[in-house]
């Protein structure tokens, strides 16, 4: 297979990104809309050709599709240890190239469109072409370190992109909020980079994915506190996969993120960056799943499992439509680690892998969409909120459509893509775990009731009596969510489990009926809810959030998480140790320092006489000098 143009895939993006950054002030607008547009574009051919070839052309081999690498040594540390750069193609890079190809695209069409008259139009659009090459670079690196250098430019990226306003106090903020939580959990990811170099001898994963190679079948040679060491690796690796990906208590980050502009939240926090600790999983499933009998893989698991309720449940009490789906976001990642975490081994095994990454496909399609809506929305009446939307339906028939398919999506209605996916999520968890399935399909009732209400609130709801007429969104805008929609409605039928498994793991992948109807009862039941509550402008949208007392009201404040995190770190760590370590600084190392200082200066005071500068001062000294040691000569000379 051929790996130049595979190559080329992030570095377009990179050319781009430099072209408009350098030439910032020198290039017209519109011209730097079509440049940033033109090179994804590029990119996006040519991860479908490279998808072509690696699928159809070069196939399967013993019907497994093998792993490619083409790569480089880039630095050496030992004869054993090294970092490589260079390329891996396998299924689940070629569909990450995919999704972020197809998003990193409709993102650029789109913002032709909102983004115009912007100021920094073309700072805007460089900055997209940072952010689409660090999301290439990371999903086809070879080893740990390649992708945590990718990791970390994605974490840059999306610091320039919430920040996009920094005239705002609030974006700044977030931007910066953003950045230092997830610096916090990548230190995790470090240690665990680290940690594996070092016991295992190798970061690439070709070698750590071996489940016939030492770092599998010598996890257990090495152990602290009761786990082996690969297996803490594992778990502090999560930590920066979790950070990324907004888990339980590492999610305080993303739903301030939303102060970027609109297509940011559709590129960053609804189908690219926040997959990446979902992606980070996938990528070292094997380890996951082989060592310790898959420990840390309980702890994805359950972590998955909570994040994802703790989050729908906020998500039904927010009022800014962008915060409902940076909630919804974190909860459906949640469904992604909790099939992961449940590749158990109760004659399923891999199921869960393979529904993870079928719903980090189908959801990336679907909640762009979503978000992209929610721009042409926000566009059309300058409000994030929903108490000033209502009956936009007759003023914005595409938006309308193309926002309901995609609620009907991600409620898991058939036959949309997000049926297909979260059924074989559900059918995982039932197998494995009876009480992650229980949540997973609470989870699918909410899920379905806060869309809705989102939906209704927007496009029906009371009829809003606005300044201006609403209209619909130009072209630039409406084409990605026609073009989103389509692949919502069909993609849920491209058999994935042929294309994505993992290699050396068998699965079985099945429509379960059963539980099938239970899900789709369940989300029909959260739509119904959410029909009798806000298709109409009534008063028992207020009666269900008294009913639920001063729960609701947690709920809405997020359950004061950003409060919790201020008051340890502002009170507790700032305030208090580092206040009381900066008091011991002050008094104690200073003090003495400016002690010593102090007592030199008087002692200078009293002795500088004697360095007058005065040729007389200097002679009479000298011949005193003279004279006293003639005396001293003289007298033990005579006695």
């Amino acid at each position: 297979m051929n790996f130049t143009y595979i190559i080329l895939i992030p570095l377009i993006p990179l050319a781009a990104f430099l072209l408009l950054g350098i030439f910032n002030q020198k290039i017209k607008p519109a011209v730097s809309g079509y440049i940033g547009v033109a090179g994804l574009l590029t990119s996006t051919l040519l991860s479908f050709y490279s998808a072509y070839q690696y699928f159809f052309v070069h196939g399967k081999v013993d019907g497994v599709y093998q792993t490619l690498v083409h790569k480089t040594t880039w630095m050496i540390f030992t004869d054993t240890l090294a970092i490589d750069m260079g390329v891996l193609v396998d299924p689940i890079s070629i569909m990450m190239l995919i999704v972020v190809s197809i998003i990193s695209l409709m993102v650029h069409i789109y913002s032709r469109g909102y983004m115009k008259g912007d100021e920094g139009y073309t700072k805007f659009f460089a900055f997209l072409g940072l952010f689409s090459f660090s999301m290439f670079g990371l999903v086809l690196a070879t080893n740990l370190f390649q992708i945590y250098i990718f990791w970390e430019l994605v974490g840059v990226s999306s610091y320039l992109l919430i920040g996009y306003y920094y005239t705002k106090n609030s974006a700044v903020a977030a931007a910066k909020k953003a950045f230092i939580v997830t610096r916090f959990a990548d230190l995790g990811f470090l240690i665990g980079i680290l940690i594996v170099g070092y016991y295992a001898g190798t970061f690439d994963f070709e070698t750590l994915n071996n489940p016939e190679g030492s770092a599998i079948l010598n996890w257990a040679s090495t152990s602290f506190m009761g786990l082996s060491v690969l297996t803490w690796a594992l778990i502090l690796m999560f930590i920066g996969g979790a950070g990324k990906s907004a888990m339980f208590p590492l999610h305080i980050w993303l739903p301030d993120a939303m102060e970027g502009p609109t297509p940011v939240s559709a590129l960053i926090h609804a189908a690219t960056m926040v997959v990446a600790g979902v992606y980070l999983v996938a990528r070292l499933f094997p380890m996951y799943y082989f060592i310790e009998d898959g420990f840390a893989l309980n702890i994805v698991a359950y972590v998955g499992a909570f994040s994802s309720l703790f989050a729908a449940i906020i998500a039904i009490t927010q009022t800014d439509i962008k915060r409902v789906l940076a909630f919804s976001t974190m909860s459906q990642l949640g469904y992604m680690m909790l099939a992961l975490g449940v590749s158990g081994y109760d004659g399923h095994e891999g199921v869960g892998y393979m529904a993870s990454m079928f719903h980090l496909f189908t959801h990336a399609m679907f909640k762009a969409l979503l978000f992209l809506g929610a721009g042409s929305v926000i566009h059309a009446v300058h409000s994030n909120y929903l108490k000033d939307m209502g009956g936009l339906r007759k003023y914005m028939p595409i938006t309308n459509a193309t926002f309901l398919i995609a609620a009907l999506a991600i409620s898991g209605v058939f036959p949309l893509s997000g049926f297909w996916s979260k059924d074989e999520i559900l059918v995982a968890a039932f197998e494995h775990n009876k009480l992650i399935y229980g949540v997973g399909v609470f989870v699918a009732g909410l899920t379905a009731f806060y869309m809705f209400r989102l939906y209704f609130g927007i496009f029906w709801g009371k009829n809003t009596q606005y300044k201006h007429a609403p209209h619909e969104s130009p072209l630039s805008m409406t084409f990605p969510l026609i073009v989103l929609a389509l692949i919502t409605i069909f993609s849920g039928f491209i058999h994935f489990s042929e294309y994505i498994a993992p290699d050396r793991i068998g699965f079985e992948a099945h429509l379960n009926i059963p539980l099938a109807i239970v899900a789709t009862v369940v989300g029909f039941t959260g739509i119904g809810l959410a029909w009798i509550f806000y298709k109409k402008e009534n008063d028992l949208s207020v009666k269900f959030a008294n009913a639920f007392g001063p729960f609701y009201k947690w709920a809405s404040d997020k359950f004061y998480f950003d409060e919790i995190y201020m008051f340890v770190t502002k009170k507790i760590l700032f305030n208090g140790v580092a206040g009381n370590i900066a008091k011991f600084d002050k008094k104690i190392v200073d003090g003495t320092m400016e002690g010593i200082g102090n007592k030199t200066v008087v002692v200078s005071e009293k002795i500088k006489g004697m360095q007058s500068g005065k040729v007389q001062d200097y002679a009479f000294a000298f011949i005193a000098g003279v004279v006293i040691i003639a005396l001293v000569f003289t007298y033990l000379w005579t006695s």
